[in-house]
């Protein structure tokens, strides 16, 4: 039972001799075992997300490592030191907690090496990476995601307890083992140093542990100085703000600072909201043909946007890209899952009211009201003059409550404070089918409440309850004056328009 929380160092010896064996293998290497196919993942360049961006962005494909991803690196090295070191012997058991990505590489080197995998983690990660990590044949289990770190039932508390609990057991503490950001010190670093030719100016990462921005970054920085290195965070981490809350993005991120990152390595930070983060996501994987996690989204929007602060030609960025998007087919690459969570519009075309409107101008006439004191009579000629089922009701511009005012005239600018009521269709009919003598009466006699008033930029989903279940039309305000009225028949037309 052992559980690593303080630094510890071993040779690099051997990560030296696994770059040269990949340097100099024919036919792209032929190895003794999967552990020795890992690393020298290639370095692409992002075209299309990156158009009309004058620096340069290239992404470290890590999801091309054996076990799909950048925390491949960590595993074995962290394996091979605790079997020298006595921690881990044979027939022992590997206790970690983990998002998935680390579970694999460890899973990885476990069954290169005979040991069995306890792996911890958050209810939040995809049922892919359980899947996977089962097919390793490691143990997996689940805890919730919305408890703090000392909690009994985190993932962390639980990991710990598995440990002291498990005969022979080891954890190899990805959040404090040393051996994490020096498997990069040792060989990502080097590489991209190699494969850029000493050109890279800028680094951008997302960090979880802090691993992989810090190994990587002290080697670049060794080499020159000058190299920038940028975090990418989700929105809600500990490292780029005090108000820490959850987000969707996994892996990335924390709610503690990890004994594995170092602060004063990273240079700047990039704030990524989820939705940011699976918008680029799904667009690197269109666009570039590369399928990416929503880590690797969040990555590529902080490198997009540093690649626009730079704004110099000669300049690099790399980005690296730590796993594939297999593992989120049920996530961000299921639209039913997007769209639950707010992420994408269930109809295609315009996403907000305000679109909607703009785009069916020339089909429709100009708002058109009745004021309170027109006779129902005449409102019932508009009605039947432009076509429309139902009218905002308004006031005469400045005239008091009590007093008759004058409607506007159609096109005319409306003040959404002037509106009081509304005219439906129905109740007309049942007013004049009760008493005819109802058309000479005022509107304001007979009027209904005022319909639900919405913002032009309210999403057109969020619109579509209020129709369904309060009232056949809503009001859209653009900068405090009615733009238009939106009715259920509108929203269908909408959704056929754009099937």
């Amino acid at each position: 039972m052992t559980s690593i929380r303080s630094a510890q160092k071993l040779t690099a010896e051997r990560a030296r001799q696994h770059l040269a064996t990949m340097d100099a293998a024919p036919g792209g290497g032929v190895f003794d075992n999967v552990i020795d196919a890992l690393g020298n993942t290639p370095l692409v360049r992002l075209n299309a997300v990156a158009r009309g961006i004058r620096t340069p962005v290239y992404a470290k494909l890590e999801m091309l490592n054996p076990g799909g991803s950048v925390k491949d690196r960590i595993g074995i090295r962290m394996v091979e030191e605790a079997e020298e070191r006595g921690w881990l012997n044979p027939g022992g058991t590997i206790v970690e907690p983990t998002s998935g990505n680390t579970g694999v590489g460890l899973a990885m080197a476990a069954a290169v090496r005979g040991y069995r995998c306890i792996f911890v983690m958050p209810d939040k990660v995809s049922s892919e990476k359980v899947a996977l990590l089962r097919a390793y044949g490691a143990e997996v289990v689940t805890t919730p995601t919305s408890v703090e770190r000392d909690d009994p039932k985190s993932y962390y508390s639980v990991a710990d307890r598995l440990t002291r609990e498990i005969p022979n057991s080891f954890s190899p503490n990805q959040y404090f083992n040393q051996m994490n950001p020096q498997a990069h010190e040792d060989a990502t670093g080097p590489e991209i140093w190699n494969q850029t030719e000493g050109r890279i100016t800028h680094l951008v990462a997302g960090v979880g542990t802090g691993g992989t921005i810090t190994g990587i970054g002290r080697y670049l920085k060794q080499q020159n100085a000058a190299v920038e290195v940028v975090g990418a965070d989700p929105e809600g981490s500990i490292y780029t703000t005090d108000r820490i809350h959850q987000y969707l993005v996994e892996g990335v991120g924390e709610d503690f600072w990890p004994g594995t990152f170092d602060r004063e390595i990273v240079d700047a930070w990039v704030q990524v909201t989820d939705m940011e983060a699976f918008a680029m996501a799904r667009r690197v994987t269109r666009e570039e043909g590369i399928l990416i996690g929503g880590s690797g989204g969040m990555a590529v929007h902080a490198a997009i946007e540093t690649a626009r602060r730079v704004d110099d030609p000669e300049a690099m960025v790399v980005v690296i890209l730590p796993d594939s998007g297999r593992g989120y087919l049920s996530k961000l690459y299921n639209d039913d899952w997007m769209r639950e969570n707010g992420f994408l519009a269930r109809f295609h075309g315009p996403s907000d009211v305000g679109h909607l409107i703009d785009e069916r101008r020339e089909q429709m006439p100009d708002v058109v009201a009745v004021s309170c004191d027109q006779t129902v009579a005449q409102a019932i000629e508009l009605l039947g003059e432009y076509g429309l089922s139902q009218l905002p009701v308004v006031r005469g511009a400045g005239a008091p409550d009590d007093e008759d005012c004058t409607g506007p005239k159609p096109g005319e600018e409306i003040d959404v404070h002037s509106i009081i009521g509304s005219l439906q269709e129905r109740t007309l009919l049942d007013e004049i089918f009760r008493d005819p003598g109802v058309l000479n009466q005022p509107v304001r006699e007979i009027m209904g409440p005022p319909f639900q008033l919405v913002d032009a930029g309210e999403e057109i989903e969020r619109v579509i309850p209020m129709l369904a279940e309060k009232s056949p039309a809503v009001l859209v305000q653009r900068h405090g004056k009615l733009v238009g009225i939106v009715t259920r028949a509108d929203i269908l037309n909408h959704v056929t328009l754009h099937r």
